[in-house]
């Protein structure tokens, strides 16, 4: 199961948030193009390319971000799926009936996982620089960065992120050490409260 969550915080999380601005030269630039609202939601779709099967997996699906409250992944196609998290926790919503949780306390790599979450939201420069190497460049009003993480078990858990956008992040690769290979593209996002649903609000409640 923790193969199925690993990487989704950190998506999720990059669409809205700021880099480390004194990691690699054109970082602090890249930060500075970026929007932070504290509210931002929006589609999602996914290619998941998992080894020894040909066919990619495809899924699709709404995001939000709210900070100092956790993110909400939900799964619309081909099947529905909510992934909530927050500080303390990962929790798995199938319907209304909880499928999954896990608690930071008990799984340290959701321990891990959600560390870089809400450094990043808390933007812990110090944390993030000890965690990754980052690297960077910027043409015009878009940008690319590369995420490698320093600690293996990090490594593990993640894999090597490589982000493109402008304002926002338009699309994340994500390459896992099993050598699954993961793409997806962020559309129609909207900031502010009139972004979320009440049905959204009240699942991050």
């Amino acid at each position: 199961m923790i193969r199925a969550v690993r990487s989704l915080p950190v998506i999720a999380l990059l669409a809205c948030a700021g880099l480390p601005a004194h990691a690699a030269a054109p970082v602090d630039k890249i930060q500075a193009m970026l929007a932070r609202p504290p509210i931002l939601c929006g589609r999602f779709d996914q290619s998941k390319q998992l080894v020894g099967i040909k066919k990619p997996l495809l899924s699709n699906g709404r995001f939000c971000v709210v900070s100092g409250k956790g993110v909400l992944w939900r799964t619309l196609q081909p099947f529905p799926n909510t992934l909530r998290l927050k500080r303390d926790e990962i929790v798995q919503m199938q319907g209304d009936r909880i499928a999954m949780r896990m608690d930071a306390k008990q799984e340290p790599v959701v321990r891990m996982i959600n560390g870089v979450l809400f450094s990043l939201l808390a933007g812990d420069l110090s944390q993030l620089d000890k965690l990754f190497e980052l690297d960077g460049s910027v043409q015009g009003n878009s940008w690319k960065v590369a995420l490698k993480a320093r600690e293996p078990a990090l490594a593990k858990a993640i894999g090597t992120l490589a982000l493109t956008g402008g304002a926002y992040v338009k699309t994340v690769t994500i390459d896992e050490a099993s050598g699954d290979h993961t793409e997806i593209t962020f559309s129609g996002l909207q900031s502010g409260p009139t972004a979320m649903t009440a049905e959204e609000g009240a699942a991050l409640e």
